[in-house]
């Protein structure tokens, strides 16, 4: 029997799910069209039920339907190439190991504290798929449970170096409800055939009264003095940096009721914490200023979007916040009708709004840009009185969450990773769509024009920027990135970074300026390269600054590092004043650390 896309309504709140399990009646709600009469009516008692008749009516209602999960789905593993084994998620080790291992010096004058990446690590060894009779449903390469990576460096008493690794899962609350269970119990509800979602959607709701689950396995980030995990569907979660345990959510007593982005910015002077999340339901985009000792949302406004798109960081600059409006759209009326949920509409406009940090929806600036998916920022500020500069990495189309459904994975990972040859701007659907470039956009708040053009050019595909975060919103001369190794990642059908790279933002290149030089115009700046050795690759890399450094790049870049033809990881310091020289230490890990996301250095002198 077929169901009009008005007949049934399955609502799921994004807010934190109730334990009581009493969420398994109050997110369903089942209507009818205005024009029908409904097909039955239900009387209830007047008087309430005794609690011990609605906990046996909740206790059978959960057993019937992961009895129906049981004999509809079944799991199955998705399998990993030999290239792509260190993507394999790993166990907790437990207590903290003592790291002994080091080559070179960890320098005198770096920091004390704790040096913490965040990743995907799915449960149960690796990601799944569902097939049912509703089709197939997959988890995307950017799911599976958070786990946390961390490095402790600390002074003795005779000011030698004691270094420890620990890592441990992030236990967010679906967490707690599935890893009991000792199987996948979360249907995939992302990726699949558009019957297979919507499914998912609602029997994850019914028995877990969550859409999916709560990842937190994107970044970490540091706010007046407490630590916290984040990923984009849902609030941040406390965690002892010490310990690694989770602790609560953060979310001000339920005033900030929206998802949270992994990129919140810390506004210059202020101290302000300017943060933004993205629904799939109205509101669909709302940004929040917190105060800067964490203790208060000190502004709110829902931006009024028209549509629900996937945005992964929001800017700063000392008055404004910067918004990044991109055509990676959610689209639920393109899932009834068959397609998919989350998709790049190469046809849709592209945006940068420009806000008063406590403005409103009318309050934005809005700059129409060249289309094109940007998901990581650089930097963003003011530049005197009429312009504000964005600088990001942007591409042709969206690395996530891949190809449509049906199309072959690898081959589409694979093909667009391929840079074999310079890629022109307008990259052909062939190969090399995936290239990302270092771009800066100009938007002049007095005659409304947009100058847009490249910072580097087609000799390498870059992501996962960074700067010193001391002049996040300011004007700065230096941005770091990780590179994308074009060989490996098109064999893998994954992203590898084999490399690093250090932007001199304004600073002319000799080669491409000289009248003789040729190459692509737009690739106008200096750089600098610092390449790991064959078969190694990056992930995770941060600007740790020295305490009284002379400089904006004083200080070390500090990269996660794995050699896949030994299986050694280890972490990497690099002086960033000589970026291409040696690292000034190489820290061995007691254990492999797969490749993961974003994370930061915690300082902790005492």
């Amino acid at each position: 029997m077929a169901l009009s896309s008005h007949a049934l309504h399955v609502t799921a709140s994004l807010h934190k799910p109730s334990i009581s399990q009493s969420r398994s009646f109050d997110r369903l709600k089942l209507s009818v069209p205005l024009d029908q009469k409904p097909l039955w009516k239900v009387r209830l008692p007047q008087k309430p039920w005794p609690e011990h008749v609605l906990e046996a009516l909740k206790s059978t209602s959960r057993k019937m339907l992961e009895a129906f999960v049981d004999s509809v789905f079944r799991f199955v593993d998705q399998p990993l190439l030999p290239s792509q084994k260190n993507f394999a998620p790993v166990e907790e080790i437990g207590e903290a190991i003592v790291v002994a291992c080091c080559e070179g010096d960890i320098p005198v004058n770096f920091p004390q504290g704790v040096l913490v990446r965040n990743g995907p690590n799915p449960l149960f060894g690796g990601l799944k798929s569902t097939e049912s009779i509703f089709g197939r449903s997959s988890q995307t390469w950017v799911e599976g449970e958070g786990m946390l990576h961390a490095v402790y460096f600390e002074k003795g008493s005779g000011g030698n170096w004691l270094l420890s690794y620990k890592n441990r899962y992030v236990e967010s609350d679906t967490f707690k409800l599935e890893k009991p269970q000792n199987k996948p119990s979360f249907l995939p509800a992302l990726e699949g055939d558009s019957w297979a979602i919507m499914a998912a959607y609602l029997l994850n709701t019914l028995r877990y009264g969550a859409v999916n689950k709560y990842m937190s396995n994107t970044n970490v980030l540091e706010h007046a003095g407490k630590t916290y995990t984040v990923a984009e569907n849902y609030v941040p979660q406390e965690v002892d940096i010490v310990t690694l345990e989770a602790g609560g959510d953060w979310n001000f007593g339920g005033e900030w009721d929206q998802p949270f982005t992994s990129h919140p910015k810390r506004a210059p002077e202020s101290g302000e914490l300017v943060t933004m999340g993205i629904n799939a339901a109205r509101p669909y985009y709302a940004v929040g200023v917190i105060s800067a000792d964490g203790k208060k949302l000190n502004h709110k406004a829902d931006l009024e979007f028209d549509r629900s798109i996937l945005s992964h960081e929001i800017g700063v600059t000392h008055k404004y916040n910067v918004i990044i409006d991109h055509p990676l759209v959610f689209d639920m009326k393109r899932l009834l009708n068959g397609g998919p949920l989350l998709k790049y509409d190469k046809e849709g406009y592209a945006r940068i709004g420009v806000m008063p940090r406590y403005g409103d929806a009318s309050s934005v600036r809005w700059f129409y840009v060249e289309s094109s998916c940007t998901f990581h920022m650089f930097n963003s500020f003011e530049d005197g009185d009429e312009q504000v500069v964005v600088r990001g990495c942007r591409a042709l189309t969206a690395v996530f969450p891949g190809p449509d459904w049906g199309t072959n994975k690898f081959d589409w990972f694979s093909r667009g990773f391929d840079f074999r040859e310079p890629v022109a701007a307008n990259a052909n659907k062939h190969r090399g769509y995936l290239f990302t470039r270092a771009h800066e956009w100009r938007l002049n708040m007095e005659t409304g024009e947009v100058q847009e053009s490249n910072l580097t050019g087609t000799e390498f595909s870059v992501d996962f920027p960074f700067i010193n975060a001391d002049f996040t919103g300011l004007p700065n001369k230096y941005g770091y990135a990780q590179v994308i190794n074009s060989k490996s990642s098109s064999e893998c059908g994954m992203a590898k970074y084999g490399g690093l790279v250090k932007l001199y933002v304004g600073e002319p290149c000799p080669r491409l300026s000289d009248s003789e030089g040729g190459g692509d115009r737009d690739y106008s700046i200096k750089v600098e390269y610092h390449n790991f050795e064959k078969d190694s690759f990056c992930s995770g890399s941060i600007f740790v600054p020295k305490k009284d450094g002379v400089g904006e790049d004083s200080g070390w870049i500090v990269s996660w590092v794995h050699n896949e033809e030994t299986d050694v990881s280890q972490v990497h310091v690099i002086d960033a004043q000589k970026f291409e020289g040696e690292p000034v230490a190489k820290i061995t890990l007691p254990q492999r650390v797969p490749y993961g996301f974003h994370g930061t250095f915690v300082s902790t002198p005492n």
